[in-house]
């Protein structure tokens, strides 16, 4: 069995909604050895900010020096995700050899096991036969009959803001809501708890005094707020200064939840310095919990899906961009009180655009956009796929935030980085484009002679440039200029294999039309200079950044051949000042730009113009 095989196999069995308990869970433990009697745990249950909170435990525990284990649920990107040992996903093959221990033992029960229960089980053998020294373990749904709640008695039993969610399951009020995630709590543990509604904290208090066990109440009096932005908030606790990079007021005070936790654990032994839990909760990732995507264009992600996640996204909108209105990229589930979530955001819309989510219970964009429109008489716009949707919310050249669903979360997440440098270089084509052809070809010799000027074209002797196609820099002049006599100057050849070459050609019969109308040297009638005889490669690009960065024109030839050349070699980009971004989103494939080329001048990254 492989890793992808495993996850097959996982995910053809349902989920766990309807069917609580801890009976299944155990026989398969069992079959395991029962790994879960071998570990140390932090158990935490909750309606909305359990993940946040979890998340920032782990990431201190690990900067104390401890081995930690992750269990998370649901996953964004990848099945893996919600099993990880210090920041790490399970490795398939691990996955598969539990899986595989597993199957038979399920496949073989009268009541079969569900995915969560089966994922429980495996996380725990994981865990175990990873050394954890302690794991922190995130309620899937409820406490007392979670499966989750098969552990012995935790560390520290710590429960998160509570709010009505899944009352189909759980209850019709907060009391029995909060009465089964207090289900979490036992004998011999501490409990931390978040200062929500006094009717759920009411019965948390009342099982802790039927089982005898030291009730903490996180104690939000003692948190300050000191600075917020979109980078980032500091705050103060009981004398103490932190970072966080978590946005939105609702985290500062998960954080100060997990503080009142950390301190439960040193009540208990566990060593966790002061230094361990500022860099803990400096360094945390949490995805999709009010996420900067981008910044410019402004880009939000939240997996908010309840009426209170959307309360705090208003609150912090309100926070961060007070008076801006935004396009919302929105997908819900059907069973959720999307028209309140709406309702609430509404003060903050100025359109949305309406995807379904990759889930079965997923509400249809059509059915939300009708939804929408009942409620007010905004812009809607529906759209099948992320990879459609992104672009369309940032047509409207307002700030977005994707918000609905972690299902719709995970899938914009995925889709973004692509979708982002498709919309970015069409904007940066566009305002290229737009510029008069007097205006293109006085800039070009301005260009021109920055390059001819500039040392690293005076010290070259085999110069790569290109011939410009539609509105790119033109750089002909440069063949003609007296400075380039005597050097080799050779073009790009794409090649159907998917490479690039580099050729001189041997006079003026040697070019040929290629490709979308860009001239290409004949290879029969031209020189083939190896890569590494390059001085100076002069690379066209969509976009640039002043970091080196480069969104390109080559469909990846370029990106492709810059590794080939010698690492002295100096590339530039070129293109006009219109096509600079604030920031070019980079994957691993780029190729940084040792230097920048436009009208203005050459430029190093992070420097400014040398010659203008």
């Amino acid at each position: 069995m492989t890793g992808a095989q495993a996850i097959a196999y996982l995910e053809a069995h349902p989920w766990s909604a309807q069917r609580l308990g801890l009976e299944r869970t155990q026989v398969l433990l069992h079959a395991l050895g029962d790994p879960q009697r071998e570990l140390k745990f932090l158990h935490v249950a909750g309606s909305n900010g359990k993940g946040s909170t979890c998340a920032m435990l782990e990431s201190i525990l690990r900067q104390a020096g401890y081995r930690t284990g992750l269990y998370i649920s649901p996953y964004l990107q990848d099945f893996c995700e919600r099993i990880q040992v210090c920041a790490q996903n399970i490795p398939g093959p691990r996955l598969a050899q539990l899986t595989q221990r597993l199957q038979p033992v399920a496949d073989a029960m009268d009541d079969p096991p569900s995915q969560f229960e089966l994922v429980t089980a495996i996380a725990m053998a994981h865990f175990q036969q990873e050394g954890c020294d302690i794991v922190v373990l995130e309620v899937g749904m409820g406490g007392a009959l979670d499966s989750t709640n098969v552990i012995p008695a935790p560390e520290v039993a710590v429960i998160a803001n509570i709010g009505l969610e899944h009352t189909q399951y759980l209850g019709d009020t907060l009391e029995e809501i909060a009465a089964a995630k207090a289900g979490i709590i036992k004998p011999g543990c501490q409990v931390v708890c978040y200062d929500g509604p006094p009717q759920a904290t009411q019965v948390v208090a009342q099982v802790c005094r039927q089982a005898g066990v030291p009730m903490t109440l996180a104690d939000f009096s003692q948190l300050t707020p000191l600075s917020h932005g979109l980078s980032g908030q500091r705050f103060a606790w009981r004398g103490s200064q932190f970072s966080l990079p978590l946005l939105g007021a609702h985290q500062l005070r998960n954080a100060a939840l997990a503080l009142e936790t950390v301190q439960a654990l040193a009540r208990r032994g566990w060593h966790i310095p002061e230094d361990a839990v500022r860099r803990g909760l400096a360094q945390v990732r949490w995805p999709a919990r009010l996420e900067v995507l981008c910044q410019a264009p402004l880009f939000l992600l939240d997996g908010g899906h309840n009426p209170q996640c959307a309360q705090a996204l208003a609150q912090a909108l309100q926070d961060y961009l007070p008076g801006q209105k935004l396009t919302f990229l929105v997908g819900v589930l059907a069973e959720k009180d999307y028209t309140s979530v709406l309702r609430t955001l509404l003060p903050c819309a100025a359109g949305f655009v309406c995807l379904t989510p990759d889930s079965p219970r997923a509400l249809p964009a059509q059915e939300l956009a009708q939804a929408i429109s009942a409620l007010c008489p905004l812009p809607v716009t529906v759209c099948q796929t992320p990879a459609q949707a992104i672009p369309a919310a940032l047509d409207t050249g307002l700030p977005v935030a994707a918000f609905g669903s972690l299902y719709l979360a995970g899938a914009v997440r995925t889709a973004f980085p692509t979708a982002l440098r498709g919309w970015l270089r069409r904007q940066k084509i566009r305002a290229r484009d737009s510029l008069s052809p007097q205006t293109r070809a006085q800039l070009s010799r301005q260009i021109v002679q920055h390059v001819l000027d500039c040392p690293q074209f005076q010290a070259a002797q085999t110069v790569l440039l290109y011939r410009a196609v539609r509105g790119e820099a033109d750089l002909s002049g440069l063949a003609q200029a007296p400075q380039a006599q005597g050097k080799r100057l050779a073009y790009p050849l794409c090649l159907d294999s998917g490479q690039m070459a580099a050729l001189i050609p041997q006079g003026e019969d040697a070019w040929r039309p290629g490709p979308f109308g860009i001239p290409e040297p004949i290879p029969e009638r031209s020189q083939l200079i190896p890569p590494q005889e390059l001085d100076l490669i002069l690379c066209p690009c969509a976009a640039f950044d002043s970091q080196g960065g480069r969104l390109g024109m080559g469909a990846g030839y370029y990106d492709r051949y810059l590794p080939q050349c010698r690492p002295d070699a100096a590339v530039a980009a070129v293109a006009f000042e219109v096509q600079r971004l604030p920031r070019v989103p980079t994957q691993p494939w780029d190729h940084p730009m040792g230097l920048v080329v436009t009208e203005q001048g050459v430029s190093r990254p992070g420097d400014g113009p040398t010659s203008v």
